[in-house]
Protein backbone atom coordinates (compact mmCIF):
# COMPACT_ATOMS: atom_id res chain seq x y z
CA UNK A 1 0.00 0.00 0.00
CA UNK A 2 2.01 3.47 -1.16
CA UNK A 3 -1.02 5.02 -3.50
CA UNK A 4 -2.74 7.89 -3.33
CA UNK A 5 -6.07 7.33 -1.05
CA UNK A 6 -4.96 3.59 0.08
CA UNK A 7 -4.09 5.04 3.40
CA UNK A 8 -5.61 3.24 6.65
CA UNK A 9 -4.49 3.50 10.12
CA UNK A 10 -2.90 0.34 10.08
CA UNK A 11 -0.45 1.50 7.22
CA UNK A 12 -0.06 4.68 8.67
CA UNK A 13 1.00 3.31 11.77
CA UNK A 14 3.34 0.80 9.77
CA UNK A 15 4.90 4.37 8.37
CA UNK A 16 5.98 5.43 11.17
CA UNK A 17 7.33 2.18 12.29
CA UNK A 18 9.61 2.37 8.92
CA UNK A 19 11.24 5.89 9.83
CA UNK A 20 11.13 4.68 13.39
CA UNK A 21 9.55 8.18 15.05
CA UNK A 22 7.74 7.76 17.91
CA UNK A 23 4.54 9.39 18.10
CA UNK A 24 5.35 12.50 18.90
CA UNK A 25 8.26 13.02 16.46
CA UNK A 26 5.93 11.50 13.66
CA UNK A 27 3.44 14.20 14.46
CA UNK A 28 6.10 16.83 14.20
CA UNK A 29 6.93 15.08 10.77
CA UNK A 30 3.35 15.45 9.38
CA UNK A 31 2.36 18.82 10.85
CA UNK A 32 -0.26 17.20 13.17
CA UNK A 33 -1.59 16.65 16.56
CA UNK A 34 -0.06 13.98 18.35
CA UNK A 35 -3.88 12.51 19.34
CA UNK A 36 -4.32 11.85 15.65
CA UNK A 37 -1.16 9.59 15.21
CA UNK A 38 -2.14 7.61 18.72
CA UNK A 39 -5.69 7.44 16.68
CA UNK A 40 -4.11 5.33 13.63
CA UNK A 41 -3.05 2.71 16.54
CA UNK A 42 -6.45 2.45 18.50
CA UNK A 43 -7.84 2.29 15.31
CA UNK A 44 -6.14 0.37 12.87
CA UNK A 45 -8.98 0.51 9.74
CA UNK A 46 -9.64 4.03 10.05
CA UNK A 47 -9.25 5.72 6.86
CA UNK A 48 -7.56 9.16 7.40
CA UNK A 49 -9.49 11.93 5.21
CA UNK A 50 -8.10 12.80 1.42
CA UNK A 51 -6.08 16.11 2.80
CA UNK A 52 -4.48 13.77 5.91
CA UNK A 53 -3.73 11.01 2.43
CA UNK A 54 -2.15 13.38 0.40
CA UNK A 55 0.27 14.60 3.64
CA UNK A 56 0.78 10.82 4.19
CA UNK A 57 1.57 10.53 0.32
CA UNK A 58 4.28 12.88 0.68
CA UNK A 59 5.79 11.56 4.24
CA UNK A 60 6.48 8.14 2.00
CA UNK A 61 7.96 9.93 -1.17
CA UNK A 62 10.29 11.90 0.93
CA UNK A 63 10.97 8.26 2.99
CA UNK A 64 14.67 6.88 2.28
CA UNK A 65 14.77 3.65 0.35
CA UNK A 66 15.74 1.63 3.61
CA UNK A 67 12.56 2.98 5.20
CA UNK A 68 10.70 2.11 2.04
CA UNK A 69 11.68 -1.54 2.27
CA UNK A 70 11.03 -1.50 6.02
CA UNK A 71 7.66 0.09 5.26
CA UNK A 72 6.72 -2.79 2.58
CA UNK A 73 8.30 -5.75 5.29
CA UNK A 74 5.67 -4.24 7.83
CA UNK A 75 2.28 -4.35 5.12
CA UNK A 76 3.56 -7.11 2.98
CA UNK A 77 3.98 -5.12 0.37
CA UNK A 78 7.56 -5.87 -0.73
CA UNK A 79 9.51 -8.84 -1.73
CA UNK A 80 10.85 -9.03 2.07
CA UNK A 81 7.60 -9.77 3.22
CA UNK A 82 6.52 -12.96 4.73
CA UNK A 83 3.20 -13.11 6.17
CA UNK A 84 3.58 -16.61 7.28
CA UNK A 85 6.81 -17.87 9.23
CA UNK A 86 8.79 -20.43 8.30
CA UNK A 87 6.67 -23.59 9.40
CA UNK A 88 9.46 -26.36 9.20
CA UNK A 89 11.40 -24.05 11.90
CA UNK A 90 8.91 -24.34 13.81
CA UNK A 91 8.14 -28.32 13.83
CA UNK A 92 11.60 -28.57 14.45
CA UNK A 93 11.45 -27.00 17.63
CA UNK A 94 8.63 -27.99 18.70
CA UNK A 95 10.10 -31.70 17.90
CA UNK A 96 13.60 -31.30 19.08
CA UNK A 97 14.16 -28.11 21.37
CA UNK A 98 14.35 -29.19 25.17
CA UNK A 99 13.64 -25.28 26.19
CA UNK A 100 10.12 -26.09 24.38
CA UNK A 101 9.85 -29.68 25.79
CA UNK A 102 9.93 -28.29 28.93
CA UNK A 103 7.55 -25.81 28.42
CA UNK A 104 5.29 -28.01 26.91
CA UNK A 105 5.33 -30.69 29.15
CA UNK A 106 5.07 -27.78 32.06
CA UNK A 107 1.65 -26.60 30.44
CA UNK A 108 0.29 -30.13 29.94
CA UNK A 109 1.10 -30.99 34.21
CA UNK A 110 -0.84 -27.85 35.17
CA UNK A 111 -3.18 -27.42 32.84
CA UNK A 112 -4.41 -31.30 33.96
CA UNK A 113 -4.29 -32.03 29.75
CA UNK A 114 -3.29 -35.57 28.77
CA UNK A 115 0.49 -35.36 27.29
CA UNK A 116 0.22 -33.85 24.42
CA UNK A 117 -1.78 -32.15 24.38
CA UNK A 118 -0.23 -29.01 24.84
CA UNK A 119 2.42 -29.96 21.64
CA UNK A 120 -0.93 -30.30 19.52
CA UNK A 121 -2.28 -26.93 20.91
CA UNK A 122 0.51 -25.19 19.67
CA UNK A 123 1.88 -26.57 16.64
CA UNK A 124 -2.46 -25.35 15.67
CA UNK A 125 -1.59 -22.21 16.97
CA UNK A 126 1.86 -21.42 15.54
CA UNK A 127 0.52 -22.22 11.84
CA UNK A 128 -2.13 -19.23 12.23
CA UNK A 129 0.60 -16.38 13.76
CA UNK A 130 0.77 -14.21 11.37
CA UNK A 131 4.68 -12.28 11.11
CA UNK A 132 3.53 -8.88 10.09
CA UNK A 133 0.93 -8.41 13.13
CA UNK A 134 3.62 -9.79 15.82
CA UNK A 135 5.79 -7.58 14.48
CA UNK A 136 3.09 -4.52 14.89
CA UNK A 137 1.93 -5.34 18.10
CA UNK A 138 5.27 -5.35 19.58
CA UNK A 139 5.92 -1.80 17.89
CA UNK A 140 2.48 -0.89 19.55
CA UNK A 141 3.89 -2.28 22.48
CA UNK A 142 7.39 -0.25 22.06
CA UNK A 143 5.07 2.76 21.57
CA UNK A 144 3.23 2.78 25.46
CA UNK A 145 5.47 5.12 27.53
CA UNK A 146 6.53 4.54 31.41
CA UNK A 147 3.88 7.36 32.41
CA UNK A 148 0.95 5.41 30.95
CA UNK A 149 2.09 2.31 32.51
CA UNK A 150 2.76 3.88 35.60
CA UNK A 151 -0.87 6.14 35.56
CA UNK A 152 -2.71 2.72 34.30
CA UNK A 153 -1.42 0.26 37.32
CA UNK A 154 -2.38 2.55 40.23
CA UNK A 155 -5.87 3.06 38.73
CA UNK A 156 -5.70 -0.56 38.83
CA UNK A 157 -4.34 -0.66 42.56
CA UNK A 158 -3.74 2.19 43.78
CA UNK A 159 -1.15 4.61 44.68
CA UNK A 160 -0.29 3.83 48.68
CA UNK A 161 -1.76 1.13 50.80
CA UNK A 162 -0.69 1.39 54.10
CA UNK A 163 3.37 1.48 54.60
CA UNK A 164 3.67 0.99 51.45
CA UNK A 165 3.11 2.69 47.95
CA UNK A 166 4.28 3.47 44.70
CA UNK A 167 7.89 5.05 44.46
CA UNK A 168 7.75 8.55 43.63
CA UNK A 169 10.46 11.40 43.28
CA UNK A 170 11.79 14.51 41.84
CA UNK A 171 15.26 15.76 40.01
CA UNK A 172 14.51 19.61 39.41
CA UNK A 173 10.98 20.34 37.35
CA UNK A 174 11.00 16.68 36.44
CA UNK A 175 8.61 14.43 38.45
CA UNK A 176 9.70 10.66 38.85
CA UNK A 177 6.46 7.76 39.23
CA UNK A 178 7.21 4.33 39.08
CA UNK A 179 5.46 1.44 39.04
CA UNK A 180 7.34 -0.06 41.68
CA UNK A 181 5.74 -0.80 45.26
CA UNK A 182 7.98 0.11 47.93
CA UNK A 183 8.06 1.56 51.73
CA UNK A 184 10.84 3.44 53.13
CA UNK A 185 11.96 0.78 55.04
CA UNK A 186 13.48 -0.73 51.84
CA UNK A 187 15.14 2.56 50.71
CA UNK A 188 18.31 4.44 50.36
CA UNK A 189 19.70 0.63 51.91
CA UNK A 190 23.41 1.51 51.19
CA UNK A 191 23.63 -2.01 52.09
CA UNK A 192 27.11 -3.72 50.35
CA UNK A 193 26.70 -6.85 48.03
CA UNK A 194 28.83 -8.84 50.80
CA UNK A 195 28.57 -11.38 53.07
CA UNK A 196 27.13 -10.62 56.02
CA UNK A 197 25.28 -7.45 54.92
CA UNK A 198 24.30 -9.55 51.40
CA UNK A 199 22.18 -12.36 53.37
CA UNK A 200 19.46 -13.58 51.61
CA UNK A 201 19.44 -17.79 51.71
CA UNK A 202 18.10 -20.67 50.43
CA UNK A 203 14.84 -22.47 52.15
CA UNK A 204 14.16 -25.02 49.21
CA UNK A 205 15.41 -25.58 46.31
CA UNK A 206 11.71 -27.92 45.35
CA UNK A 207 9.66 -26.47 43.07
CA UNK A 208 6.13 -25.35 44.04
CA UNK A 209 3.76 -27.19 42.38
CA UNK A 210 1.10 -25.63 43.39
CA UNK A 211 0.03 -23.79 39.62
CA UNK A 212 -3.29 -24.89 38.39
CA UNK A 213 -4.53 -22.84 35.24
CA UNK A 214 -8.16 -22.21 33.78
CA UNK A 215 -8.95 -22.37 30.11
CA UNK A 216 -7.71 -18.30 30.01
CA UNK A 217 -4.85 -18.82 31.40
CA UNK A 218 -3.83 -21.74 29.30
CA UNK A 219 -4.97 -20.40 25.79
CA UNK A 220 -2.68 -17.15 26.80
CA UNK A 221 -0.12 -19.45 27.56
CA UNK A 222 -0.46 -21.89 24.64
CA UNK A 223 -0.26 -18.38 22.70
CA UNK A 224 2.79 -17.37 24.24
CA UNK A 225 4.71 -20.64 23.04
CA UNK A 226 2.89 -20.43 19.36
CA UNK A 227 4.19 -16.80 19.24
CA UNK A 228 7.87 -18.05 20.67
CA UNK A 229 8.23 -21.25 18.16
CA UNK A 230 6.85 -19.59 15.28
CA UNK A 231 8.71 -15.99 15.56
CA UNK A 232 12.30 -18.74 16.57
CA UNK A 233 12.54 -16.26 19.97
CA UNK A 234 14.78 -17.30 22.43
CA UNK A 235 13.80 -19.43 25.19
CA UNK A 236 16.12 -21.13 27.73
CA UNK A 237 14.42 -23.01 30.69
CA UNK A 238 17.23 -21.89 33.67
CA UNK A 239 16.36 -22.10 36.83
CA UNK A 240 15.50 -18.90 39.04
CA UNK A 241 15.12 -17.78 42.34
CA UNK A 242 11.55 -17.02 43.89
CA UNK A 243 11.05 -14.78 46.61
CA UNK A 244 9.28 -16.28 50.21
CA UNK A 245 10.50 -13.82 52.23
CA UNK A 246 11.71 -10.38 52.68
CA UNK A 247 13.74 -8.83 56.16
CA UNK A 248 15.24 -6.01 54.22
CA UNK A 249 16.50 -2.51 55.99
CA UNK A 250 19.35 -0.06 55.92
CA UNK A 251 22.28 -2.14 55.24
CA UNK A 252 21.15 -5.42 55.56
CA UNK A 253 19.52 -7.68 52.78
CA UNK A 254 17.26 -11.00 54.85
CA UNK A 255 15.11 -13.19 53.65
CA UNK A 256 15.09 -16.62 52.00
CA UNK A 257 14.18 -17.83 48.24
CA UNK A 258 12.93 -21.15 46.75
CA UNK A 259 13.91 -22.21 42.98
CA UNK A 260 11.92 -22.63 40.08
CA UNK A 261 12.24 -22.73 36.70
CA UNK A 262 12.02 -20.44 34.17
CA UNK A 263 8.73 -21.88 31.68
CA UNK A 264 6.75 -21.47 35.12
CA UNK A 265 7.31 -17.47 35.08
CA UNK A 266 7.39 -17.10 31.13
CA UNK A 267 4.01 -18.81 30.99
CA UNK A 268 2.26 -17.06 33.73
CA UNK A 269 3.42 -14.00 35.49
CA UNK A 270 5.11 -12.25 32.54
CA UNK A 271 2.31 -12.70 30.41
CA UNK A 272 0.60 -9.61 32.47
CA UNK A 273 3.07 -6.72 30.86
CA UNK A 274 2.08 -7.95 27.14
CA UNK A 275 -1.78 -7.89 28.12
CA UNK A 276 -1.46 -4.16 30.14
CA UNK A 277 0.46 -3.05 26.94
CA UNK A 278 -1.79 -4.30 24.52
CA UNK A 279 -4.84 -2.94 26.41
CA UNK A 280 -2.90 0.60 26.70
CA UNK A 281 -2.33 0.71 22.95
CA UNK A 282 -5.60 -0.32 22.26
CA UNK A 283 -6.96 2.67 24.47
CA UNK A 284 -8.99 0.28 27.01
CA UNK A 285 -7.58 -1.34 29.90
CA UNK A 286 -11.27 -2.24 31.60
CA UNK A 287 -10.22 -5.90 30.89
CA UNK A 288 -7.14 -7.53 32.10
CA UNK A 289 -8.35 -10.97 33.43
CA UNK A 290 -4.69 -12.42 33.34
CA UNK A 291 -4.11 -9.67 36.04
CA UNK A 292 -7.06 -10.16 37.51
CA UNK A 293 -6.12 -14.16 38.15
CA UNK A 294 -2.76 -13.48 39.20
CA UNK A 295 -2.19 -9.77 40.85
CA UNK A 296 -5.51 -8.91 41.70
CA UNK A 297 -4.32 -6.17 44.51
CA UNK A 298 -1.65 -5.35 46.66
CA UNK A 299 -2.17 -7.81 49.04
CA UNK A 300 -1.24 -10.10 46.66
CA UNK A 301 1.52 -8.23 45.46
CA UNK A 302 2.96 -8.64 49.08
CA UNK A 303 2.20 -12.22 50.00
CA UNK A 304 5.55 -13.13 47.96
CA UNK A 305 5.61 -16.36 49.26
CA UNK A 306 1.91 -17.33 48.40
CA UNK A 307 2.32 -16.28 44.44
CA UNK A 308 5.41 -17.16 41.85
CA UNK A 309 7.85 -13.77 42.80
CA UNK A 310 10.74 -14.26 40.24
CA UNK A 311 12.46 -10.87 39.71
CA UNK A 312 16.39 -9.98 39.37
CA UNK A 313 19.09 -7.06 40.11
CA UNK A 314 19.88 -4.49 37.92
CA UNK A 315 22.57 -1.60 38.80
CA UNK A 316 23.45 1.73 37.95
CA UNK A 317 27.26 1.77 36.93
CA UNK A 318 29.53 5.04 37.70
CA UNK A 319 33.56 4.71 36.19
CA UNK A 320 35.43 7.48 37.39
CA UNK A 321 37.46 9.11 34.42
CA UNK A 322 40.14 11.28 35.17
CA UNK A 323 40.07 15.08 33.54
CA UNK A 324 40.44 15.55 29.98
CA UNK A 325 41.47 18.41 28.21
CA UNK A 326 38.50 17.41 25.36
CA UNK A 327 36.05 16.09 27.80
CA UNK A 328 36.50 18.47 31.03
CA UNK A 329 37.11 17.85 34.64
CA UNK A 330 37.49 14.40 36.59
CA UNK A 331 33.90 12.71 36.64
CA UNK A 332 32.26 9.43 36.54
CA UNK A 333 30.47 7.95 33.44
CA UNK A 334 27.20 6.81 33.76
CA UNK A 335 25.72 3.51 31.55
CA UNK A 336 22.25 3.28 30.41
CA UNK A 337 21.11 0.90 27.84
CA UNK A 338 18.34 0.46 25.43
CA UNK A 339 17.27 -2.79 25.71
CA UNK A 340 16.72 -4.83 22.27
CA UNK A 341 13.68 -6.38 20.59
CA UNK A 342 14.96 -9.60 21.80
CA UNK A 343 14.79 -9.59 25.80
CA UNK A 344 11.71 -10.77 27.59
CA UNK A 345 10.75 -8.37 29.49
CA UNK A 346 11.78 -4.10 29.59
CA UNK A 347 11.59 -4.69 25.28
CA UNK A 348 12.86 -1.28 23.91
CA UNK A 349 13.31 0.36 27.39
CA UNK A 350 16.03 2.55 28.75
CA UNK A 351 17.51 0.88 31.86
CA UNK A 352 20.67 1.07 33.99
CA UNK A 353 23.11 -1.57 33.25
CA UNK A 354 23.99 -4.91 34.39
CA UNK A 355 20.59 -5.76 34.65
CA UNK A 356 19.87 -9.48 34.93
CA UNK A 357 17.28 -12.49 36.76
CA UNK A 358 18.39 -13.53 40.04
CA UNK A 359 19.39 -16.62 38.69
CA UNK A 360 21.84 -19.69 39.94
CA UNK A 361 24.41 -21.26 37.68
CA UNK A 362 25.80 -24.29 39.50
CA UNK A 363 25.49 -23.69 43.16
CA UNK A 364 22.08 -23.17 44.11
CA UNK A 365 23.31 -22.20 47.99
CA UNK A 366 26.33 -19.58 47.51
CA UNK A 367 24.58 -17.46 44.39
CA UNK A 368 21.60 -16.78 46.53
CA UNK A 369 23.96 -13.43 46.90
CA UNK A 370 22.77 -10.32 44.72
CA UNK A 371 26.16 -9.71 44.45
CA UNK A 372 26.85 -12.78 42.58
CA UNK A 373 24.42 -12.11 40.29
CA UNK A 374 25.42 -8.90 39.74
CA UNK A 375 29.24 -9.76 39.34
CA UNK A 376 28.16 -12.29 36.47
CA UNK A 377 26.06 -9.56 34.81
CA UNK A 378 28.82 -7.00 34.63
CA UNK A 379 30.76 -10.06 32.84
CA UNK A 380 28.51 -11.21 30.67
CA UNK A 381 26.43 -7.51 30.09
CA UNK A 382 29.44 -4.95 30.12
CA UNK A 383 32.63 -7.59 29.66
CA UNK A 384 31.73 -9.60 26.78
CA UNK A 385 31.76 -13.12 28.43
CA UNK A 386 28.85 -15.66 26.63
CA UNK A 387 29.73 -18.43 28.73
CA UNK A 388 27.91 -16.63 31.80
CA UNK A 389 25.37 -16.26 29.64
CA UNK A 390 22.55 -18.61 30.98
CA UNK A 391 19.53 -17.59 28.21
CA UNK A 392 22.32 -18.45 25.09
CA UNK A 393 22.84 -22.03 26.58
CA UNK A 394 23.52 -24.31 29.20
CA UNK A 395 26.12 -23.99 31.59
CA UNK A 396 28.26 -26.86 31.67
CA UNK A 397 31.21 -25.04 33.87
CA UNK A 398 31.32 -26.29 37.25
CA UNK A 399 32.82 -22.80 38.33
CA UNK A 400 31.59 -20.02 35.83
CA UNK A 401 33.29 -17.44 38.10
CA UNK A 402 36.45 -19.30 39.01
CA UNK A 403 38.82 -16.50 39.21
CA UNK A 404 40.69 -18.49 36.28
CA UNK A 405 37.59 -17.61 34.31
CA UNK A 406 37.28 -14.08 34.92
CA UNK A 407 37.82 -11.38 31.98
CA UNK A 408 40.76 -9.15 32.67
CA UNK A 409 38.52 -6.44 33.44
CA UNK A 410 36.84 -7.96 36.71
CA UNK A 411 40.39 -9.66 37.59
CA UNK A 412 41.54 -6.53 37.55
CA UNK A 413 38.65 -4.89 39.52
CA UNK A 414 38.77 -8.15 42.18
CA UNK A 415 42.53 -8.08 42.74
CA UNK A 416 42.61 -5.26 45.00
CA UNK A 417 39.78 -4.62 47.72
CA UNK A 418 38.13 -1.21 47.24
CA UNK A 419 38.67 -1.37 43.42
CA UNK A 420 34.82 -2.30 42.88
CA UNK A 421 31.77 -1.28 45.24
CA UNK A 422 28.79 -2.48 45.11
CA UNK A 423 25.80 -1.62 47.04
CA UNK A 424 21.89 -2.36 46.78
CA UNK A 425 20.16 1.39 46.70
CA UNK A 426 16.98 0.14 46.99
CA UNK A 427 14.11 -3.00 47.23
CA UNK A 428 10.41 -3.02 45.50
CA UNK A 429 8.09 -5.37 43.57
CA UNK A 430 7.19 -4.20 40.13
CA UNK A 431 3.19 -4.19 39.45
CA UNK A 432 3.97 -4.50 35.68
CA UNK A 433 4.16 -8.50 36.17
CA UNK A 434 4.82 -8.63 40.45
CA UNK A 435 8.93 -8.73 40.05
CA UNK A 436 11.10 -8.38 42.79
CA UNK A 437 13.73 -5.44 42.25
CA UNK A 438 17.13 -4.94 43.95
CA UNK A 439 18.08 -1.42 42.65
CA UNK A 440 21.69 -1.38 42.83
CA UNK A 441 25.23 0.99 42.84
CA UNK A 442 28.03 -0.14 41.02
CA UNK A 443 31.01 2.40 41.75
CA UNK A 444 34.48 1.91 40.27
CA UNK A 445 36.47 4.70 42.24
CA UNK A 446 40.05 4.06 40.52
CA UNK A 447 40.58 6.26 37.12
CA UNK A 448 42.91 3.74 36.32
CA UNK A 449 40.27 1.27 35.42
CA UNK A 450 38.88 3.54 32.66
CA UNK A 451 42.28 4.16 30.96
CA UNK A 452 42.72 0.54 30.92
CA UNK A 453 39.80 -1.27 30.29
CA UNK A 454 36.67 1.61 29.14
CA UNK A 455 37.95 0.84 25.06
CA UNK A 456 36.43 -2.69 25.57
CA UNK A 457 33.72 -1.96 28.25
CA UNK A 458 30.75 -3.15 25.61
CA UNK A 459 27.20 -4.27 25.84
CA UNK A 460 25.54 -7.72 24.88
CA UNK A 461 22.93 -8.45 22.76
CA UNK A 462 20.29 -7.46 25.46
CA UNK A 463 21.18 -3.93 24.49
CA UNK A 464 20.15 -2.13 21.19
CA UNK A 465 22.39 0.75 22.23
CA UNK A 466 24.64 2.03 25.19
CA UNK A 467 24.64 5.12 26.06
CA UNK A 468 27.39 7.46 28.54
CA UNK A 469 25.93 10.45 30.70
CA UNK A 470 28.81 12.05 32.49
CA UNK A 471 27.73 13.54 36.46
CA UNK A 472 28.65 16.61 35.85
CA UNK A 473 26.42 17.39 32.82
CA UNK A 474 23.27 18.44 35.30
CA UNK A 475 21.03 19.54 31.85
CA UNK A 476 21.46 16.11 30.30
CA UNK A 477 20.97 13.94 33.32
CA UNK A 478 17.77 15.30 34.41
CA UNK A 479 16.63 15.56 30.70
CA UNK A 480 17.19 11.40 30.60
CA UNK A 481 15.62 11.09 33.65
CA UNK A 482 12.42 12.86 32.60
CA UNK A 483 12.74 10.31 29.14
CA UNK A 484 9.61 8.53 29.49
CA UNK A 485 10.97 5.77 27.24
CA UNK A 486 12.33 4.34 30.75
CA UNK A 487 11.07 0.68 32.05
CA UNK A 488 9.80 1.26 35.41
CA UNK A 489 12.45 -0.67 37.69
CA UNK A 490 15.57 0.93 35.24
CA UNK A 491 13.67 4.59 36.65
CA UNK A 492 13.43 3.28 40.28
CA UNK A 493 17.69 1.96 40.38
CA UNK A 494 18.73 5.19 38.06
CA UNK A 495 16.91 7.35 40.83
CA UNK A 496 18.48 5.63 43.43
CA UNK A 497 22.14 4.82 42.23
CA UNK A 498 21.92 8.88 41.79
CA UNK A 499 21.31 9.86 45.75
CA UNK A 500 23.97 7.55 46.67
CA UNK A 501 26.09 8.42 44.17
CA UNK A 502 25.94 12.07 45.63
CA UNK A 503 26.57 11.06 49.09
CA UNK A 504 29.53 9.24 48.34
CA UNK A 505 31.12 10.74 45.25
CA UNK A 506 32.70 13.95 46.26
CA UNK A 507 32.98 17.01 43.57
CA UNK A 508 32.94 14.15 40.53
CA UNK A 509 29.09 14.62 40.82
CA UNK A 510 27.75 17.91 39.66
CA UNK A 511 23.88 17.17 40.02
CA UNK A 512 20.16 18.77 41.31
CA UNK A 513 18.93 16.99 44.18
CA UNK A 514 17.00 13.86 43.78
CA UNK A 515 13.95 13.34 46.46
CA UNK A 516 11.66 10.49 47.04
CA UNK A 517 7.94 9.88 48.25
CA UNK A 518 5.94 7.48 48.16
CA UNK A 519 2.83 7.23 47.12
CA UNK A 520 1.79 10.55 45.55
Amino acid sequence: MSGVGGWTGRSASALQSALRLSNEKFAEKLGIGARTVASWHQKPDLRPQSEMQQVLDTAYERASDAERARFAELTGDGPAAHTRPDTKEADRRLAADPHIGAALEWLDQHAYRSPGAARRAVAEQAARVDAQEAYARATRRAWVDQRAVTDALADYYGRRHGDHGLYAGSCGDQALNTSVLTCADWLDLACELRPPHDGLTIASARPDPREVLDEHATNAAVNRLAETVAMNTRLMNAPLYRLLSTDIRERHLGGTFGVDHFVHYALTMDLLEGELLDALAAGDTTSLPLRDRYLPDVGAVLDVGGRLCAGGALALTAIARPADPYRGEADYVLLVQERSGHVLNATRRLAVIPKGFHQPLTDVRRETEIGATLRREMEEELFGRPDADNTVADTLTADPMHPTRLTKPMRWLLAQPGRLLMECTGFGLNLVSGNYEFASLIVIDDEEFWTRYGGVVEANWESATLRQYSTTDAELVTELLGDVAWSNEGLFAMTQGLRRLAEIGGERVKLPAIEWEIGQ
